[in-house]
């Protein structure tokens, strides 16, 4: 047998690196058993990757380069798993430069589910292959991904899945190559077959196979990247990536349209990151083609080419004081008012919580320091300013809000601007001399945390916390009418800090978690639109360099790549809404052609691949995210404050392309994935809203949605109204009484009567303080936007469009009904949106929902629940029938019929599960210490509940089907 001679150890221990870009790997790290079979050698896969340049003189010497040379064979197969993590981090493992360390996740990694069985993950070659060598690095977070119990490697033989010899288990010890020689095995197919620590996950960085005897000829594997939309004009931005057996010879490669309307031109055709430009709007179809030794490999990528949005966007309806008055509405509100606010600001001041610490208590202490005093440390985690700024707005939202005399909220109200006079002196006497605030930096040891925007630690949320605070700001002003202005004038401060410290020639920086980016675009158009002259502009300028400066890091949070080359929704979903949400601004803000093209990319990726019936984003495939396309599985994440920042998200949308379906798609997250996400009660909340199941809490140990949510839901001007300079747009369908501010130069007050969404008998009556012309846009419904769904039967449209009592023709654009006329105090438009129940079906790419079907009325998406039927397990019969009823939940449209065995069948509103049993948990415990957020490692995925029984009854979304 061949051995190796020493200078190749020497060579690498040099850290050589040699011209293909490959690299020796430190012993330490990375013992390859250099004194033993050559199948040791650290390869490649590519030529003489990995040999010294002594060890390749001496193999080439003895005429043994040329025959049996091992190389590796894993980024050759195609990779799958037991569990649905996102495909390209299974491909990336096997073809990534060797890591560093068990936590280097920078390059991706492959992990299971905690405590999820069967967990393997296996490669599979187009042609069988021989081997007799594996080497595996193990992944370790820190978290929940730990180095496995046991791991074994079994192969295919034809039948079924064996070990590969007597001594078939693999090594787990962490931060090096674990090897594993056996009798050579000639397959298609290799298993790991994992047994993960008790309650962790298992995850590995890099899997090694190398080749036994002379290497099969074999077709390059080739990858064109993502499916997107481009705006015509622009350009997109090709990420291929193709690996060969051995080193590609020059024109292997090659990219040409294979369908489409126009021309295509590519910037180099040969290489496989490029990009391309398009002559028409329309489908095209590109291919990727790779060949080697005379076999070719071809991967597609779609491309839908849309013309560009509006040059002008439209504008925002603050939300100012306002009455509400729908029955659905009326209930949540006061709930929220009367008691979730209160308990929220409650919690907040206590300094006693052993989960979830950290809220006012910091600000305090770090006014001490900041007064040179004695004081105590921060408690909690570097972010827990943020539901103290969050509470603070959901407060002067909730002041806005009329009581219509109920006393009990008058009552709520009142405790509300008290401790609003309480909180802000504390809040701004802790804000530093400059405008900085953030009490995490504040009181922290300088040897830990010895500077501000430190690139080296973006996990410290200063952005995060930061954003909170401006935004709270804005609802703030607009409570008081400006004539208070000690928030806003210390954001105006804290934005300037940020603009003098960050930007060219400053400071290149970027938050881990996205925040400040869509907080600073909508402070800066506030102060537009307060103040004029363009005085918010440097901070939208600066929202545009944080999002700019955000590469180089992971998908987790976004910064793998340049904001505009990002076409898939990946990572932490709320993270990633968040800075969707920030760059649909900065689109809309300046028109950067590149940016739209890659804000409707994701927004086409997440709705029509990665989008729940609810409304709702996040499988949890991911930490706290996203995976692959169409893995949407029934115990989805769906965080609270994924929901929040989606909202805002399709809202930016709207503001952008002036189309309806962004609101459509609003409007379906509010009621369905939001608006249950607290409890009829208003005493307990949902952090997850999975679709079987739902779990409460009063306080979490990361209270992030807590405030959240109120705040999000509270803002119903702004989400149901925005205007252009001579229309309104009516996109939600609230009874209430709003002032929109000035449409077409006149104050415009709208007041709309409905109980809607549980009848679609809708009146809008229209009040200008003058007599003046401008559109009238309302919002068609289309409950269809989504290609992952199917609902019958259809419904669409609108009915009996009258404008003071008479027929008005129905004139649709970009989803609205367009009535243009001269406006008077008292005009009137009134129609029906149709209601029916539908049946819902997914497309049968989402395997979770196979063979099943949900149910919707209006906009509301229905559940079983186990509180009206002992057992959902059983098929569906006819389709239920819409009844109202007074005594459900506070009065409800149930749908009522029988399941196929004849025992009848209810299925209640999603938003109203787990009200009826059951007693909401203290909290949810999690492990003590901070959570590490940094780039490349995991957050939890999925909070530790204290117990896996819950008195709540089990609610199911999707039901078995006749």
């Amino acid at each position: 047998m061949l051995r190796a001679d020493r200078g190749f150890s020497a060579a690498c221990r040099s850290g050589r690196t040699f011209t293909d870009g490959f690299s020796c790997v430190d012993e330490a790290h990375a013992p390859i058993g250099l004194a033993a079979s050559r199948r040791h050698f650290l390869l490649g896969g590519l030529g003489l990757a990995g040999l010294s340049l002594h060890a390749a003189q001496a193999w080439a010497g003895q005429g043994l380069l040329a025959k049996a040379m091992p190389v590796d064979l894993a980024p050759l197969a195609s990779a799958s798993s037991s569990a649905t993590t996102n495909d390209r981090w299974l491909k990336a493992i096997f073809a990534q430069p060797a890591p560093h360390a068990s936590n280097d996740g920078s390059q991706g990694m492959w992990s299971t589910w905690p405590s999820r069985e069967p967990d393997w993950i296996e490669l599979r070659w187009a042609e069988p292959v021989t081997t007799g060598h594996i080497s595996v690095f193990w992944a370790q977070d820190g978290w929940d991904v730990a180095l496995p119990k046991a791991a074994r490697l079994t192969w295919w033989d034809g039948k079924s899945f064996v070990p590969v010899g007597a001594s078939a288990m693999l090594g787990v010890t962490g931060d090096r190559f674990n090897q594993l020689d056996f009798p050579p095995v000639h397959t298609d197919r290799l298993r790991l077959e994992l047994t993960p620590v008790a309650g962790k996950a298992a995850g590995l960085l890099r899997w090694r196979v190398m080749s036994e005897g002379e290497p099969p000829a074999l077709a390059p594997v080739v990858i064109a990247g993502v499916d997107r939309q481009t705006v015509l004009g622009g350009q997109t931005y090709l990420s291929g990536a193709a690996h060969w057996l051995r080193q590609a010879k020059p024109g292997a490669l090659r990219w040409f349209k294979a369908s489409g309307p126009g021309d295509v031109t590519f910037a180099d055709e040969n290489s496989a990151i490029t990009s391309a430009r398009f002559s028409k709007a329309g489908d095209y179809q590109l291919q990727l083609v790779g060949s080697d030794g005379g076999k070719l490999a071809r991967a597609a990528l779609s491309v839908r080419v849309v013309p560009p949005p509006p040059a002008q966007r439209l504008d925002v309806v603050y939300t100012t004081a306002f009455a509400m008055d729908n029955p659905l509405w009326n209930a949540r509100y006061k709930a929220l008012v009367v008691n979730w606010i209160p308990h929220c600001i409650a919690q907040c001041e206590r300094t006693d919580l052993p989960t979830g610490r950290g809220g006012l208590d910091n600000f305090i202490e770090a006014a001490k320091a900041l007064r040179g005093e004695a004081h105590g440390g921060h408690q909690g985690y570097v972010f827990s300013n943020a539901w103290v700024h969050q509470t603070v707005e959901a407060i002067c939202l909730a002041l806005m809000v009329d009581p219509r005399g109920d006393a009990q909220m008058m009552q709520a109200q009142a405790h509300m601007r008290a401790t609003l006079e309480r909180w802000i002196p504390i809040i701004l006497a802790a804000q530093e001399p400059d405008g900085y605030l953030q009490t995490a930096f504040t009181l922290a040891d300088r040897k830990d945390w010895p500077t501000r925007w430190n690139p080296g630690n973006r996990a410290n949320h200063e952005g995060y916390v930061a954003g909170y605070f401006l935004e709270s700001a804005i609802n703030h002003y607009t409570l008081t009418g400006g004539t208070d202005r000690r928030l806003y004038d210390a954001a105006r401060k804290l934005a300037d800090c940020w603009v003098a410290n960050i930007g060219p020639g400053k400071r290149a920086w970027f938050d881990g978690h996205q925040e400040m980016e869509q907080a600073l675009v909508r402070f800066g158009r506030f102060v537009n639109d307060v103040e004029g002259q363009g005085r918010g502009d440097a901070y939208i300028r600066l929202a545009r360099f944080l999002l700019d400066s955000r590469e180089g890091g992971s998908e987790y949070d976004q910064s793998h790549l340049p904001p505009a080359r990002q076409y898939e929704a990946v990572g932490h979903a709320v993270r990633a809404v968040y800075f969707y949400s920030g760059m649909a601004d900065i689109a809309a803000e300046t028109g950067d052609v590149d940016y739209q093209s890659a804000v409707m990319s994701l927004w086409d990726n997440m709705v029509n691949r990665k989008y729940y019936v609810t409304g709702g984003v996040g499988s949890g495939d991911t930490a706290e995210g996203f995976g692959k396309d169409y893995a949407l599985k029934q115990d989805a994440y769906c965080e609270s404050c994924s929901s929040c920042g989606l909202i805002f998200f399709q809202y930016k949308m709207n503001l952008a392309y002036h189309d309806a379906k962004y609101a459509d798609l609003y409007e379906e997250t509010m009621y369905n994935a939001l608006l249950g996400s607290i409890d009829l009660d208003g005493t307990s909340f949902c952090y997850t809203n999975p679709l079987d199941h739902t779990e409460r809490t009063q306080w979490h140990s990361c209270p992030c949605c807590v405030a959240n949510i109120p705040r999000t839901l509270l803002m119903a001007p702004t989400w149901a109204y925005v205007k252009g300079p001579h229309a309104l747009f009516v996109n939600l369908f609230m009874g209430s009484r709003i002032a929109v501010g000035d449409v077409a130069g006149t104050a415009v007050e709208v007041v709309q009567r409905t109980d809607y969404p549980w009848s679609g008998a809708v009146a809008i009556t229209v009040n200008p303080a003058e007599a003046t012309r401008f559109a009238l846009h309302v919002r068609v419904p289309n409950r269809a936007t989504s290609a992952l769904y199917t609902a019958t039967p259809a419904v669409e449209g609108l009915s009996e469009l009258t404008v003071n009592g008479q027929p008005a023709p129905l004139r649709i654009k970009n989803g609205y009904a367009v009535i243009e006329r001269v406006w008077s105090k008292g005009d009137t438009v009134a129609f029906m949106l149709p209601m029916a129940v539908q049946q819902i079906r997914a497309s049968d790419q989402v395997e979770a929902t196979r063979g099943q079907v949900a149910l919707r009325y209006g906009p509301l998406v229905y559940a079983g629940e186990q509180a009206d039927q002992a057992s959902l397990d059983r098929p569906l019969s006819a389709p239920p029938s819409a009844v109202w009823r007074g005594d459900l939940l506070g009065g409800a449209i149930a749908l009522e019929g029988q399941w196929a065995d004849g025992s009848p069948l209810r299925a209640i509103p999603y938003f109203l599960r787990a009200n009826r049993t059951g007693a909401p948990l203290a909290a949810f415990p999690i492990a003590d210490g901070q959570i590490d957020f940094a780039p490349g490692t995991k957050a939890p995925d999925k909070p530790k509940v204290a117990s896996a029984q819950h008195a709540l009854p089990i609610a199911r979304v999707w039901l078995n089907r006749t």
